[in-house]
């Protein structure tokens, strides 16, 4: 008998214009990837009245026009996808590199994440560049991906006294977490380095380089190739 991949969720209703499915409890990749598949086939599906839908780590929310549709229908029509996923099991997201220059003006927090996990600061750009995370999901600000996967050596605890602005680019570990501020903002993430690319413009809108689903893998680059 083969082996399948099966998923199952429940919904419920939040106010009177969207729809929450839930999958659990947990955070882990399997759950995530199941919520972003359903997004996806949500999307393809073109459901009458169905309109954004947002992720978290292990839930969807998915809004719908209260004029145009209801709860009853959207939740069946959301139960009566197939979350099937046969032999293959669930399918991965792309992987998208984004290059980053460590420590110095970039990221000034290297040195204190280096002491606090006993590694060198080459032995923690090492680790932190040697794997690819997973985007849980996004938020905070436009395009921050809140990433798993972190080696649990570089867990840092975020700083006692937050900065009141960070730099756009800027990567950080925060806990158990790592992720990037698209925009300069405040923040409280322990900086170990800054990506030279524009991820989000809030001028200009456009769509991000990466999506929730979607793997980050951080590339070191030297400061002249960062100023280039």
């Amino acid at each position: 008998m083969e082996n399948r991949t099966r998923i199952s969720f429940t919904v419920k209703p939040v106010g009177d214009c969207a729809v929450l499915a839930v999958f659990g409890d947990t955070v882990d990749e399997e759950t995530n990837a199941a919520l972003t598949v359903l997004e996806r086939l949500i999307r393809g599906a073109g459901l009458p009245g169905v309109g954004e839908t947002i992720p978290a780590f292990a839930s969807l929310l998915i809004h719908y026009d209260p004029l145009d549709t209801d709860y009853r229908t959207v939740a069946d029509a959301l139960i009566g996808l197939d979350m099937d996923f046969g032999p293959k099991g669930l399918p991965g997201g792309r992987t998208v590199d984004i290059p980053v220059c460590y420590g110095g003006e970039y990221g000034e927090d290297l040195p204190f994440v280096a002491r606090h996990s006993g590694l060198t600061e080459e032995e923690v750009i090492t680790r932190h560049s040697s794997r690819s995370y997973r985007i849980y999901m996004l938020g905070f600000l436009p395009g921050f991906p809140y990433l798993g996967g972190l080696d649990e050596k570089l867990f840092t605890p975020r700083l006692s006294d937050p900065r009141t602005k960070i730099p756009a680019g800027s990567v950080g570990i925060g806990g158990e977490q790592t992720g990037i501020y698209p925009l300069e903002s405040p923040g409280g993430w322990q900086l170990i380095g800054r990506t030279p690319l524009t991820l989000f413009d809030p001028e200009k809108g456009g769509d991000l380089p990466y999506r929730a689903g979607d793997f980050i893998r951080f590339v070191p680059i030297s400061a002249e190739e960062f100023k280039e």
